[in-house]
């Protein structure tokens, strides 16, 4: 124990009683299994801090494990051999108690957590180290001559310093303005690209939409003009009837004109045309009139009422497309007048720093 507390330990070197084989012998129990360091119970499975826990199981199967062990230790420590005496066994243990590993081979080797060290010394003799040369120094010649300057007859900081710290305050001001200018203007170049994404967008939802509606208006034009021809195909088949029938009576007109009086003024027999005609021809032509005739002015009304929205929708876009184009005029111009007028004045800093460098 030393005087400031530390602990120090050192053993000195001992020989071991002999020597280890160098060759291993195979044909021990023990090797013919395989030598797998996992399987040894000396090493430690988990944390090296923690405190090992070990259950009964593990306590039995270590005990077991050592008992077997002992007997394969005993049986080859009973087979003879050239440097090597029989030994009587170990007796098993007594229930509740286990034999402990106790070195008792008859060479021993100590163990140590440190390997032995020694300390060594060399030694040189000591020669005279030569002396260092002197320093050359010539012969003085001439005269000292001496000059007496005053403070601030060289260098006058105060009025030095001025144009200096102009020209570093002037400099960081005017890439300040420009960083600020540059962001200003990345805004606006935002805003005005924000601004042009939503005008298109409302301008292309514009478009979707009359192309949709010119796709409706064509569908109901293809579906009128399909009803007006069936109209038209149904009215022919009915004049052609009408006429059919007209020429028949004509025909037989004068054949059975003396019989058909008869029967007429007789009250027995009446015209089933005419009859036919003012009953239903004349009903149907006149509800069939008054449809198409509706279906002309619901056409109609359609017709003006989209050309009306259209009509409006287009004056609302010009108006506000002229707004969009009147207020970016007004800004680009503001923009210009701004440049120019910031131009005018780093020039006159510029003229004024240059007044103040040379006077």
């Amino acid at each position: 124990m030393s005087g400031t507390g530390t602990y120090q330990f050192a053993a000195q070197p001992k020989s071991v009683g002999t020597r280890k084989k160098k060759y291993r012998d195979y044909d021990e129990p023990e090797l013919l299994g395989g030598t797998n360091i996992m399987y040894d119970a000396r090493v430690v499975r988990g944390s090296t801090y923690a405190a090992r826990v070990v259950s009964q199981a593990q306590q039995e199967n270590q005990a077991r494990l050592e008992r077997e062990r002992q007997m394969r230790k005993t049986t080859r420590m009973r087979r003879p051999g050239p440097n090597k005496s029989r030994r009587p066994p170990t007796p098993e243990p007594v229930p509740g108690r286990k034999h402990i590993d106790v070195q008792t081979d008859d060479y021993l080797e100590e163990l140590t957590d440190r390997p032995p060290e020694k300390d060594q010394i060399t030694q040189t003799d000591p020669l005279m180290d030569r002396p260092p040369s002197p320093l050359f120094v010539p012969a003085k010649i001439g005269r000292d001559v001496s000059t007496q300057i005053e403070p601030g007859d060289l260098f006058n900081f105060a009025v030095e310093v001025e144009p200096i710290l102009e020209v570093l305050v002037g400099k960081t001001l005017e890439q300040a303005m420009d960083e600020v200018l540059e962001e200003e203007e990345l805004a606006n170049i935002r805003k005005h690209r924000a601004a042009f994404e939503q005008q298109r967008n409302i301008e292309l939802a514009e478009v979707q939409r009359l192309e949709a509606e010119e796709q409706r208006r064509k569908a109901e034009k293809n579906r009128r003009t399909r009803q007006e021809s069936i109209r038209v195909q149904q009215e022919e088949e009915v004049m052609e009837k009408v006429a059919a029938r007209g020429f028949a009576k004509s025909y037989l007109t004068d054949l059975h004109h003396a019989v058909l009086e008869s029967l007429v003024q007789s009250g027995h027999f009446f015209d089933p045309v005419e009859k036919e005609v003012e009953s239903v021809f004349l009903p149907w032509l006149r509800e069939s009139a008054a449809n198409y005739l509706e279906n002309i002015r619901t056409a109609r009304t359609i017709t003006e009422n989209v050309t009306k929205d259209v009509l409006e929708a287009q004056m609302v876009h010009r108006h506000a497309y002229g707004q969009y184009i009147a207020f970016e005029t007004e800004r680009r111009a503001a923009l210009e007048a701004l440049r120019k007028k910031e131009a005018e004045e780093k020039a006159k800093r510029e003229a004024e720093q240059e007044d103040d460098d040379y006077p």
